[in-house]
């Protein structure tokens, strides 16, 4: 044979090798729920920073209004009533979350607060605590040194957050919470709200992050984080030992596990206007949207609820709203 059609031979067959392994990633048919949220008379979102569903199917939307608002919505959009009206750990809404007791779950970035109420709306547990109005007030005089705190009060200080920006729990109720602006670190607290343990500073290696933007457990108890800035999701155990990351997803803005024995999760590059859907080996297994001001297009995906597989909620900045997506993957 000569030697110029071996070489023909041989690049085909490569080709065709890569060709085999190449895999492609599907695009998940989708819809979008008309009017999914009826809001009364004189009653508007601001920005749609949070939602989250309930075991009943109810919907809970934290936005970013003239103050921040939690409102609930029943399973088929109707206004139910406002969490938490002018409630004082309420200032810059992040997300909102629903614990597997129904317990509503607020990260306020502007209040540094992470607040628990029970499903009928009352205030259950706190983490953190609000900047005082006082703070960034007059300077002291010339010359007068104020006081160094106490050593129970700097080891309290350290336990302030800088930012929150999401919470998840295991099976045996800890909490972790990613303190994901100011802090870079995910903080362990146990059932009943005492700290367990941190984990995490800004940077770029394997543990560090730039910008904890979300977080979410699988039912091993295993920790997802969206390291947004480092567009790449961590994955831990529950005491903060790295076990994984994935990358070509994105910038994570949003993610989310779904319930049940087969798990998924999904995550938002919110730029891009993209949801793509993973399986818990970090395997791509489908994607869908584009960024947009139409229903089935997003504008900044800030939060995700996923109670089942194929039905999802997501709260927009940009568009002001939440769209109940219905998706019609194919096998």
């Amino acid at each position: 044979m000569k030697p110029s059609a071996m070489f023909v031979l041989l690049y085909l067959a490569i080709s065709l090798l890569c060709s085999a392994q190449e895999k492609t990633v599907p695009e998940i048919p989708y819809e979008s729920v008309p009017n999914l949220l009826k809001l009364p008379p004189d009653l508007y979102l601001g920005e749609a920073a949070g939602v989250a569903v309930n075991s009943k199917g109810h919907i809970f939307v934290y936005t970013r209004s003239a103050q921040t608002r939690l409102f609930e919505f029943d399973a088929k959009g109707t206004f139910v009533h406002e969490i938490g009206k002018d409630l004082y750990g309420f200032s810059f809404a992040h997300v909102v979350r629903i614990d597997k007791d129904d317990n509503i779950w607020c990260v306020d970035e502007g209040a540094n607060m992470v607040i628990e109420f029970d499903p009928q709306g009352r205030v259950v547990m706190l983490f953190g605590r609000k900047p005082e109005a006082v703070e960034g007030g007059a300077l002291p005089p010339p010359g007068l040194t104020p006081p160094a705190p106490p050593p129970a009060f700097a080891s309290f200080a350290h336990r302030l957050f800088n930012r929150p920006t999401d919470i998840a729990w295991d099976a045996a109720g800890n909490s972790f919470i990613s303190d994901g602006y100011g802090n870079s670190r995910v903080v362990k607290f146990d059932k009943d709200g005492n700290w367990v343990k941190e984990w995490g500073k800004r940077g770029t290696a394997q543990g560090e992050f730039h910008t904890l933007h979300s977080i979410a457990t699988d039912a091993k108890g295993n920790v997802y984080v969206g390291d947004r800035e480092n567009n790449r999701i961590q994955v831990f155990d529950g005491e903060g030992n790295f076990l994984k990351e994935w990358t070509g997803a994105g910038a994570p803005w949003a993610i989310c596990i779904t319930p049940g024995p087969k798990q998924v999760l999904y995550t938002s590059d919110s730029v891009a206007g993209r949801i793509y859907k993973l399986d818990l080996d970090g395997n791509i297994l489908g994607e869908f949207g584009k960024d947009g001001k139409r229903l089935r297009q997003f504008g900044w995906v800030h939060e995700i609820s996923c109670p089942s597989e194929n039905t999802l909620f997501v709260a927009e900045l940009l568009n002001w709203r939440v769209q109940k997506l219905i998706l019609h993957p194919t096998h």
